[in-house]
């Protein structure tokens, strides 16, 4: 683990953990006004950015200046923020990232976020995107990490549960995933002592508003208990370090039993969505993760 790792983690720990730790900090955190999620102007400077309305929310767009709209691959980025955060600054820069190490058109949905909207709205949403994508004749490779990774694999179940191989998502790039918003697993009990970030009692709440009546164990918002059969090559990211661990292990163990494809990366001593993060060890993700969907995409 590097020294940057350990520091980051000991800055969450100071700032955050009390806060996820609490049970009344799921009210909190539900109630924190929301932040501006239009892409940083250090960003459209040099990336082409246009955005749109689907389904009354807004849908970004980014792509080179002077890259023509060609009909390759699409990727689809869903950000995380356990479903009431807004994307930030880290999720732009992995987004231009994408854009810069691959020459490809990112789309980025800002679905609703709870209190005020619900998990079906952002399922709607992701739906809609992808099927005009499919309209196009264009493929598309889902990346999301936290919340924003198990919206992906719902839509990707629900993709491949429509369409079957007409499914438009070729692949999946999930960076520590929540994947059971009730969070039942009994390992996570051991990693919640040494994520210096989340802890279950704040969450709780905000995934009973989230779903918004729905059992909190339905595959509609925890996708580990989904239909992973049908589900495209799946890239999973997590570290040894965060509450999402013993889930994603679980989901792979899933992936392969059910006869899929699934690559299972688990960094020792890296935090919750350490791609993003400016240490050693996100930057090497990064670069394996640009790797790969170049090798996926061409």
């Amino acid at each position: 683990m590097s020294w940057q790792m350990r520091a980051v983690g000991a800055l969450m720990r100071a700032t955050r953990k009390r806060r996820f730790a609490d049970p009344e900090g799921g009210a909190a955190l539900l109630e924190r006004p929301k932040g501006d999620p239009t892409p940083p102007a250090r960003i459209t400077r040099r990336l082409l950015a246009t955005s749109e309305t689907v389904d009354g929310f807004c849908v970004h767009t980014l792509r080179r200046y002077g890259a023509p709209r060609r009909p390759r691959p699409v990727v689809v980025y869903l950000h995380g923020g356990a479903y009431v955060s807004e994307i930030v600054r880290q999720h732009w820069d992995v987004v231009a990232g994408l854009v810069d190490a691959l020459d490809v058109e990112v789309q980025v949905p800002i679905y609703g976020l709870a209190p005020q909207h619900t998990a079906a709205e952002a399922r709607s949403l992701v739906a809609t995107v992808l099927d005009r994508l499919r309209a196009e004749g264009r493929p598309a490779y889902l990346v999301g990490d936290s919340a924003g990774g198990g919206l992906a694999l719902v839509a990707s179940q629900q993709e491949a549960a429509r369409h079957g191989e007409g499914s438009p998502v070729v692949g999946l790039t999930v960076l520590a995933p929540w994947l059971d918003l009730s969070m039942v697993n009994p390992g996570i009990d051991a990693v919640e002592a040494v994520d210096p970030w989340l802890a279950r009692a704040a969450l709780r709440e905000v995934a009973r508003v989230w779903a918004d009546g729905t059992p909190l164990d339905d595959a509609l918002v925890s996708p580990l208990f989904g239909d992973v059969a049908g589900l495209p090559p799946v890239d999973l990211w997590v570290g040894t370090r965060d509450i999402t661990q013993p889930d994603c292990r679980l989901l792979a163990r899933r992936i392969q039993d059910a006869g899929g494809v699934v690559r299972h990366h688990e960094v020792e001593g890296a935090i919750h969505v350490f791609p993003l993060l400016p240490v050693p060890e996100g930057r090497a993700a990064l670069r394996e993760i640009h790797a790969h969907l170049r090798s996926v995409l061409g």
